[in-house]
C-alpha cells in the first residue's frame, strides 16, 4: 500500500475523478471499492475531509446535481406524457 500519506493523495485523485464524472459521495465509494480496491469507510473519510476544507465547492456541487436530477425527472415525465398521449391518438385513429 505504501505510505498513508500518498495513498490519502491517491484517494483524493480518485475522488476529483468521480467528481469530474458528477458521481455523488456514494457512488463514488461504491466505483472505487470495486475498481480501485479501496475501502468505502477511505473514500467516506477522504471525500468528507474535502468536504470540510472546500464546503462551498461541495455545497455548489450538491445543488448542481439535484438541479440536474430534478430537471433529468422533469424531462422523463414529459417523454412519459407525450408517449402516452400518442399511444391514445394511435388507438383512437
Amino acid at each position: 500500500m505504501g505510505d498513508s500519506a500518498s495513498y490519502i493523495r491517491l484517494v483524493h485523485h480518485l475522488i476529483e475523478e468521480c467528481i469530474i464524472f458528477n458521481m455523488s459521495k456514494e457512488e463514488c465509494m461504491e466505483a472505487l471499492s470495486k475498481h480501485a480496491n479501496i475501502k468505502p469507510v477511505i473514500t467516506s473519510t477522504v471525500w468528507k475531509e474535502l468536504e470540510k476544507e472546500n464546503k462551498e465547492f461541495f455545497e455548489a456541487y450538491t445543488k448542481r446535481r439535484e438541479d440536474r436530477a430534478a430537471s433529468e425527472m422533469e424531462t422523463r415525465e414529459r417523454i412519459q406524457k407525450m408517449l402516452s398521449e400518442s399511444s391514445k391518438r394511435d388507438t383512437h385513429d
